[in-house]
Parts: C-alpha cells; structure tokens; sequence
C-alpha cells in the first residue's frame, strides 16, 4: 500500500470518504494510467479532473495546435495559448491543478503503424477524437490490446457516450459497423456547437475511467447514453454484442489495422450524429 503524505490525505480527503472508493481506490487512482486520444473540447476537461482525481499517469495524443475557435469549449486553453501544441498547453493546466501527477503529451497523428505501441502502456483509453475513421481506429487498436475504453462524440446540443471491455461488451464496431462516407455528414464546424456540451460528456467519460480504475459502481458497458441539452432529456440504449461483429463476432474479418483516410489529429471539432437516435 502507498504511503500517503498529509498532503495527498488532504488533497484527495473527499475521495477518501467515499465508501466505494476510500484509501485503497485512491491507491488504485494514483497507480493508474489513463491515455486521451485527442485535447480538444472533450479531452480538455477529461484530462483537468483526471490530473485533480490524481491519476498517476495521463497520456495525451493531439497533433493540433491551439486555434481561437477552441477556446469557446476547450477549457484547459487559454487565449495566451494560441499557436501552442494543444498537449502542452493541456499539460500545464493538469500539472498546475496536480503537480502530483505525471502527465505525457503526444503531439504526433494516429495511425495504424503508432497506435498499439502508444496505448498498450495505459489501462484505460478515453476517446474523444474529431473523426470517424480515428474512432474506429481506437475502438480496433483497443479491442486487439484488449485495452478498455470510453468513446464520445458531440455535435449541436447532442453528446453520446458508450465504455468498451474488449471481449466482454459490445464494441464500437457492433454499434456503427464503419466510418461514413466522406462529408456525408455535417462536422461541428460546419453545424455548430454548444461549448457546455463538452464539458458535459467530458466529465462523464472522465466519471467512467476513474470508476474503472477504482471499481466504483457500473460501467456504461452495453450502453450508448445520449442526451439533447437543449431540453435535457437523456436516454439509454441497450446494446449487445454482434455475432457477426467483424472484429469481436464470432467470425472476425478484422486482423490488422488500416487507416480508413489519411492519419488523422486527435481534435474534437467533427464528431456527428449518427445511428440509434444519437447525436455524435
């Protein structure tokens, strides 16, 4: 067991009253890893209240840099920020919060060639890219490394989240069997965006990776949870996995990783809706 310092007893004392998670899930905190694939409008406040919870160790992956089109959602940039790499800007946000935590940036694409060697290190991988074709990329690496995780998307006042146990729940693939074609749907450029609605589903997924690592409560496994901000209404959708899945069905067709388009940022600006009523 960790030897907390009076320090840490204070900082974390909130979490340490809580009896699911107590002295030992924070231990469990601290001794984790968790990867965010993409600092953008839902990494920015996944990554703050990671760092705060006291993940031991977060990774971050953003090829971008800071724009002043961010900072109407993407909360852990300033305007002194921008022209910055998004990873270091978000880092020195999460270390200011916890310089107890060690944070590492990845300002590189997402390909088929880097992904498993960057997330097979962390226990937990949180999605919140920009792209479909990145998406399936993740859902695939992570199934592959049997790695769980969070995926997420936002567009308009619409947010839709789902967690994965690779070989236990049903997977992205199960869900949207593969990216849309090409501008067949609008991004959040050219629709729009409500900045709160990040915030929103960003402190969701950060909710699902921290009672990962703890244990607390249950996960949003067979579950796409989506709501509307614009009347609050929120849904569950039950989900199972597909038989016929082509990565975790029966008969899987998928064994090696490909990129869909070219190597794609992990940003938050072109998540869409898609199927079962839910808004990307």
């Amino acid at each position: 067991m960790l030897d907390f310092t009076s320090e840490q007893l204070e900082r974390y004392s909130r979490h340490i009253l809580l009896q699911d998670v107590g002295v030992e899930g924070q231990e469990k905190l601290l001794e984790g890893k968790v990867l965010i694939v993409g600092a953008g409008g839902l990494g920015c406040p996944i990554g703050l209240y990671l760092a705060a919870a006291g993940v031991g160790t977060i990774g971050i992956v953003d090829c971008d840099t800071v724009d002043i089109s961010n900072l109407q959602r993407q909360i852990a940039h300033y305007t002194a920020d921008i022209g910055r790499a998004k990873v270091e800007s978000a880092k020195e946000k999460m270390l200011a919060i916890n310089p107890g935590v060690t944070v590492r940036t990845y300002q590189e694409y997402l390909s088929a060639e880097n992904i498993r060697a960057i997330i097979r290190d962390y226990d937990f991988v949180v999605d919140g890219t920009d792209n479909f074709p990145t998406k399936f990329l993740v859902n695939d690496a992570c199934g592959m490394e049997g790695i769980p995780f969070s995926h997420g998307g936002i567009l308009r006042f619409d947010g839709q989240t789902m967690t994965v146990l690779p070989g236990e729940s049903a997977c992205y693939r199960c869900v949207f069997r593969e990216p849309p074609p090409p501008d067949a749907v609008p991004t959040c450029s050219q629709a729009g965006v409500l900045g709160a609605i990040a915030g929103m589903l960003g402190t969701i997924q950060a909710a699902e990776a921290l009672k990962f690592l703890t244990g607390a409560g249950s996960l949003l496994t067979d579950t796409l949870l989506t709501f509307n901000a614009k009347n609050m209404d929120f849904r569950k959708i039950r989900l199972t996995r597909q038989k016929d899945c082509p990565l975790c069905g029966e008969n899987p067709t998928i064994s090696e990783l490909s990129d869909n388009v070219r190597p794609a940022c992990g940003l938050q600006e072109k998540s869409v809706r898609q199927a079962c009523d839910a808004g990307h």
